[in-house]
């Protein structure tokens, strides 16, 4: 028996990819399971999937960028399954890609709602019915290797995957006392549909004059790397193996280490270099305190 039998996990764009991935995973660790998906016509093929294979599920369509919704999955889960141990904020986009002079609001605005807003109001809604039943849980976030590095020519992604590896690291100081456990997932590439996000993409964050931006030959490389990447059924595993090890970071492609250490390794010189001006002398050795 794993500490996951009998629990209900709710999953965000759960209706393929790494959603889907992650909610059979966890399925056949004998949870119950809320499907939730913008796309409802994909939502009711996984739901038939996973009821085909056991597993008790819920499906419920949902646009993560409204605060609203996240209250009626709420109340829908508590209503079939009783409680709720878990949230995957899983649901993204991959937004316009091109120069930073190319870009419009628009699409900058779709990014941070979906990516970064989706994942905070799903947290907002879910943590005090997490906490509320006293047995703990865990909030799961869906980052990317993007969050441990730039990519050029797609700031808006870069940057909301950015902020949702440091909220995941923020959350997880904060909800220890309530013994809620936070982890946040970076994929690099995977087999997933995420170039072709703009099939979701509602009217209101169509870019002016009904144009797209033109892909660059960069989302065309990132495209074929996608396609590419490994097999999204190793995701929804790799969770459960992390989850059960109490994992933080959850990697998936030990073979980007070097790239996210030399990051780290220039970040730890220019403190040396910090340290060594003779105009910081008076604060190198203040303790920091975040407790």
């Amino acid at each position: 028996m794993t500490q996951f039998v009998g629990k209900t996990a709710i999953i965000s764009g759960a209706a393929e990819g790494i959603g889907f991935s992650i909610a059979t995973a966890l399925g056949e660790q004998a949870m119950n399971i809320v499907l939730a998906d913008i796309d409802e016509e994909n939502l009711k093929k996984a739901r038939l999937k996973l009821e085909s294979a056991g597993i008790p599920v819920l499906a419920v369509a949902l646009d993560v960028a409204d605060e609203a919704q996240w209250n009626e999955v709420a109340e829908r889960t508590i209503e079939r399954f009783g409680k709720i141990h878990m949230l995957v904020n899983n649901a993204g986009i991959g937004g316009d890609t091109g120069p930073i002079e190319n870009a419009q609001t628009r699409g900058w605005q779709w990014a941070l709602d979906v990516n970064l807003l989706g994942v905070v109001y799903g947290t907002k809604v879910m943590v005090p019915w997490i906490a509320e039943q006293g047995e703990g849980g865990w909030i799961i976030n869906v980052a990317s290797m993007a969050g441990m590095g730039g990519i050029p020519y797609n700031g808006a992604y870069t940057a909301t995957k950015t902020a949702v590896v440091a909220l995941s690291e923020s959350w997880a100081m904060e909800l220890q006392s309530k013994n809620i456990k936070v982890s946040v997932l970076c994929p690099a590439f995977v087999q997933t549909r995420i170039y072709d996000s703009d099939r979701n993409r509602p009217l209101k964050y169509k870019n002016e004059n009904g144009k797209e931006i033109e892909e660059s030959r960069f989302a065309e490389k990132t495209k074929s790397m996608v396609e590419n990447g490994i097999d999204v059924s190793i995701v929804g595993k790799r969770v459960v193996e992390a989850l059960n090890a109490g994992e933080l970071y959850i990697f998936t492609h030990p073979n980007y280490r070097a790239l996210v250490q030399q990051r780290f390794q220039a970040i730890d010189a220019a403190f040396e270099r910090a340290a060594e001006s003779p105009l910081l002398q008076h604060v190198v050795k203040q303790k920091v305190d975040f407790s």
